[in-house]
């Protein structure tokens, strides 16, 4: 059995800062990981490298070179194999062009049974590119997946609802995308570690795969965004003083003042 699983390097933080020049997310200082959903997805790909034989796990990405750390850290964890997707005519990909540079490397990687990807990237919080991916393919997906098995050949899942999950068959090759409560990452081993850094991380350049210009890159991607920014800080409250009649009219007076009524 071929399990690929699609991840990504993101920021390590909760508090995203947005430079009001630029507009674009500040990176510089902050730490990079292995997004937490990629992790998810990557534990039960290793779960099942674990309890059946001949399973490979093969992990994919796309981005700049200082990726191959992230990478690192997944075969240290019990991946077979990293590919990197890099490039500057990969560069400013939006979900949609960063599917169709995943899904072409993928289509050259052949032969897989099944795909994991996260959820989502704690950096864009799009939930788009894995189920882009499976369309792309022409395989089925199912999405927000806590809990996984196989059963007669087949997968069993169940999809994450607001109010409770259902259950669902599925044939492979097949895509699925991975939430926190499907498993709890392991950590990397030191054996694992020393490991990682004897293999070599495979780089796939823009002419390594089957595709054109005008399907990645910042000029392919229909995405446009008009403007990003913080929020301003809201200002102090104010206590209205009086008798309830007179808080009334005050606050009355504010709203009109505001246009608000």
């Amino acid at each position: 059995m071929k399990i690929v699983v699609c991840a990504k390097q993101v920021p390590n933080t909760n508090e995203v800062k947005i430079d009001p020049v630029k507009g674009t997310l500040i990176r510089d200082g902050v730490e990079s990981i292995l997004n937490p959903d990629d992790a998810n997805a990557l534990e039960e790909a290793l779960k099942l490298k674990d309890t059946y034989k001949d399973v490979t796990v093969t992990v994919i990405s796309m981005g700049p070179p200082q990726a191959e750390v992230m990478l690192r850290e997944c075969l240290a964890m019990g991946a077979d194999e990293a590919i990197l997707l890099s490039g500057r005519e990969f560069g400013g990909s939006d979900t949609w062009a960063t599917s169709n540079a995943i899904s072409a490397a993928i289509k050259k990687i052949g032969d897989y049974d099944i795909i994991f990807g996260g959820r989502q990237a704690i950096d864009g919080d799009t939930a788009q590119v894995g189920p882009q991916i499976s369309e792309k393919l022409d395989i089925p997906q199912v999405t927000y997946v806590q809990d996984f098995r196989l059963e007669n050949g087949a997968v069993v899942v169940q999809r994450q609802l607001e109010d409770g999950y259902e259950v669902i068959r599925v044939e492979t090759p097949c895509f699925l995308t991975a939430v926190k409560e499907l498993n709890k990452p392991r950590y990397m081993t030191m054996k694992g570690i020393y490991e990682a850094y004897e293999k070599e991380i495979t780089v796939w350049g823009f002419n390594d795969v089957d595709i054109t210009q005008d399907k990645v890159g910042l000029k392919a991607s229909p995405t446009r965004v008009f403007r990003s920014f913080t929020p301003e800080p809201k200002g102090a409250g104010v206590v209205l003083g009086g008798s309830p009649k007179e808080q009334v009219a005050a606050l009355m007076d504010s709203l009109k003042e505001k246009h608000i009524i």
